[in-house]
């Protein structure tokens, strides 16, 4: 993967997870992820050379974040978000205009006119071969509700559906007819089973309904998982900051310890002396702070029957469970899952501490980035001192 890749890959997962509207259930970074993949299944296939491979993957990457603007010209507004990000890299400004061209193929009525557009169409659309189709046309309905764009019934939805299948979809490279249209073709012949079925299918809402009304309402498991994956993945960024402080704060150290120190022994350096502990002290400050963001709290690990039975513990953390036997575990969490109020209590409590890790792992990168800019900014100011006033000129002088 090139480096413009990597970084594109950066800075979508941050857009979509921090910027884009919990309501976009389909449309978010899974089917981002799950184009890019598709993309690179096909860019194995037919080995274009690098330079396209390249355009093509930030094309994939890039081609749903203006959702994260509104819904109306979506992929006019990615277009802007891909060209924004990509200029301000030094990206080759005829590159940028070819990878909007790959964007703007991926609106629903176009029709490809070479390769590059066809491989990026047919990503957009790899879904529907896929065993997750039946998950992810779930969720695009609920998304369209959730937006104000359209309420189906379960019926009206698989006709709608199927009529996609066969009067406006088709995969337009090679490699997708050969290999994704049988998996199409099966989805879409258990569509047509489903319709003819009737009482099978009326069964099926009676059981869906049923299952509704026995277990955690669905916009409330949605509420959850997403609200902790964001969590997670704002840990993931701010673990990935404290890195980066780390690793220029050893780079600068260790340039300092075999270039600079080592010079010092010379009586005519010694106006260095004092820009130097300055410089070195900023950096293991910064150091020091960002290996407190990401130092993990050790926690006891264990718990008694009485806080299962009061509800007092959190099952749902390693870290309140990770030293007891797998028996009373399994006993513990045979207890959660016969109590709603407990599972929800659970969750919740698993949010607010993820919550306070955040709080604290991000005040903390603030403050190393802050002593990192003054160390730099005061080190600059007084090595210039030195030089000036102490230097060896002056000291001649």
């Amino acid at each position: 993967m090139s480096e413009i890749v990597q970084k594109a890959e950066d800075f979508v997962t941050e857009l979509l997870t921090t910027e884009l509207d919990p309501k976009f259930l389909y449309h978010n970074l899974k089917h981002t992820q799950r184009v890019v993949k598709s993309a690179g299944e096909l860019l194995e296939f037919y080995d274009l050379p690098e330079e396209e491979v390249e355009k093509l993957l930030l094309a994939a990457w890039f081609h749903d974040t203006g959702y994260t603007k509104g819904v109306e010209k979506h992929e006019e507004k990615s277009c802007v978000v891909a060209s924004s990000f990509l200029e301000t890299a030094g990206y080759d400004p005829e590159k940028v205009q070819h990878i909007e061209e790959l964007i703007m193929a991926t609106q629903r009525y176009y029709d490809p006119k070479n390769l590059h557009e066809e491989i990026i169409r047919d990503a957009d659309a790899s879904h529907f071969a896929q065993k997750s189709y039946w998950e992810t046309t779930d969720f695009l309905k609920e998304e369209l509700e959730g937006l104000g764009m359209g309420k189906y019934s379960q019926k009206e939805w698989r006709d709608i559906n199927i009529k996609m299948f066969r009067n406006e979809h088709r995969f337009y490279t090679q490699y997708a007819q050969e290999n994704w249209e049988s998996g199409k073709e099966k989805n879409l012949k258990q569509l047509v089973k489903e319709k003819k079925s009737e009482k099978d299918i009326a069964k099926k809402e009676a059981l869906k309904a049923k299952y509704k009304t026995e277990s955690p309402d669905r916009g409330i498991q949605t509420l959850f998982r997403v609200t902790l994956k964001n969590h997670l993945t704002l840990s993931d960024i701010a673990d990935t900051k404290a890195n980066i402080l780390l690793s220029v704060n050893a780079i600068i150290i260790s340039v300092a310890l075999s270039n600079l120190i080592p010079k010092l022994d010379n009586p005519s350096n010694t106006y260095l002396i004092y820009p130097t502990v300055i410089f070195i002290t900023f950096s293991v400050i910064s150091m020091v702070l960002a290996v407190l963001a990401t130092r993990p709290n050790v926690t006891s690990g264990k718990f008694t029957k009485e806080d299962v039975e009061q509800k007092k513990v959190n099952l749902l953390f390693f870290g309140n469970f990770h030293k007891m036997q797998l028996d009373e575990y399994e006993w513990a969490i045979k207890e959660l899952v016969k109590d709603k109020d407990y599972i929800y209590s659970s969750l919740t409590k698993d949010l607010y501490f993820l919550g306070l890790v955040l709080d604290r792992k991000y005040k903390i990168l603030r403050y190393t980035y802050t002593i990192f800019i003054i160390g730099i900014v005061i080190s600059v100011i007084a090595f210039g001192i030195a030089f000036r006033y102490f230097g060896p000129e002056r000291m001649n002088f």
